[in-house]
């Protein structure tokens, strides 16, 4: 089997209700970039990536080049293997994940409708029947997060994000993890989330006042260094997320002892075959795992609900169901949260058909 073509489509994604995170990121509209590789066989795989802007060292309009610069590089290629091709294509063009992301996803997909196999038997076998879900909450007033964790608790959700620090207001920080621990009753998790974008100081004062309750600390400030000193402050667990991104950064944080949790993103990592790695490694360090992406819709979703699928139960947090926050659908027949919970696509490789008709005009093709 060969690689022939690669095409290329943008697609913007609207936020069902606007995303406020601290340091001035916000998250409305936002340019996804789906991939589908076609082979001399018929079979074609699909990925996805979709950067959040100002987020991490990544952004949308550099997909497209980077793609076009590894491209001479996959076609002709055999898909088969996804690793092997990987290993080709970081000899090509050093660092770029997020671009690479997407490729590797769909040599994934591929490979998986070669075997005639779902993408989980590929990535470890299925090991639970579904997921559960966290529910993330945008950083906005108080009483209206508040409002949102008890909608969101209503549909079965038992784990909440807390987004905080868009207003730079320690105090009003204060009062979004006290008031959406009330709502939600004890036993649900609550966890408090800067992304990275807190000073030490701020969230070391919001951390004593709450430790009294039961949150978790998420990414509270630009190095791990200052992380330490905020779990010290207030002696919660702390989850990682954004200074989490390989194989020496995880055991970095694991040796700091500021991992009781992390994130596993697809994209920071640089697709399925990094994250993986990644998944393993985290599983003999003791680390609970969030197994999701930056952003993005079905084809991303699908990717990461398979690989959380074939993860541990004990070792898996809570994935998430990106495609779930935004529209369009690109394909309406993906999994969708049910009673708090998710499973991965039924069906060969990703289990996803995106619908042509709403990738819209074709962004670039490689032949």
């Amino acid at each position: 089997m060969k690689i022939t073509d690669i095409t290329l489509w943008v697609v913007p994604l609207t936020s069902h209700e606007t995303y406020y995170m601290a340091g001035g990121k916000t998250c409305d509209t936002v340019d996804s970039v789906i991939l589908r590789i076609d082979t001399d066989k018929g079979l074609a795989g699909w990925g996805e990536v979709c950067p959040i802007p100002h987020y991490l060292a990544a952004y949308a309009k550099g997909v497209i080049p980077a793609i076009a610069e590894m491209a001479p590089v996959l076609i002709g290629s055999d898909p088969i293997g996804p690793e092997a091709v990987m290993h080709r294509l970081d000899a090509h063009l050093i660092g770029h994940r997020y671009a690479k992301s997407a490729i590797d996803i769909a040599l994934w997909d591929l490979t998986a409708k070669a075997a005639n196999l779902p993408l989980y038997a590929l990535l470890g076998g299925r090991q639970t029947k579904d997921m559960p879900l966290y529910h993330s909450i945008t950083c906005v007033a108080p009483e209206d997060m508040a409002r949102m964790a008890k909608e969101a608790y209503a549909t079965g959700i038992r784990q909440f994000q807390v987004k905080l620090g868009a207003d730079n207001n320690w105090e009003a920080d204060i009062a979004r993890l006290t008031l959406v621990r009330e709502a939600v009753g004890s036993g649900a998790l609550v966890y408090g989330d800067w992304n990275n974008s807190g000073t030490q100081l701020d969230c070391s004062r919001v951390a004593r006042t709450v430790s009294h309750l039961d949150i978790m600390l998420e990414a509270p400030c630009p190095t791990m260094e200052e992380c330490a000193a905020v779990k010290s402050a207030s002696g919660l667990p702390m989850k990682m997320d954004e200074l989490a991104h390989d194989t020496a950064s995880l055991l970095q944080a694991h040796r700091m002892g500021i991992m009781d949790a992390v994130a596993l993103k697809l994209s920071k990592f640089g697709g399925l075959s990094v994250t993986r790695r990644a998944r393993d490694l985290c599983m003999h360090l003791g680390a609970r795992m969030c197994i999701e992406d930056t952003w993005g819709s079905d084809i991303t979703t699908s990717a990461l609900l398979h690989l959380a699928a074939a993860t541990a139960p004990r070792n898996l947090l809570n994935t998430c169901d990106l495609s779930g926050y935004v529209g369009p659908r690109i394909d309406e027949n993906a999994p969708t949260r049910q009673n708090g919970r998710i499973a991965p696509p039924s069906g060969v490789g990703l289990g996803v058909s995106p619908n042509i008709e709403v990738l819209g005009q074709q962004a670039a093709t490689f032949h």
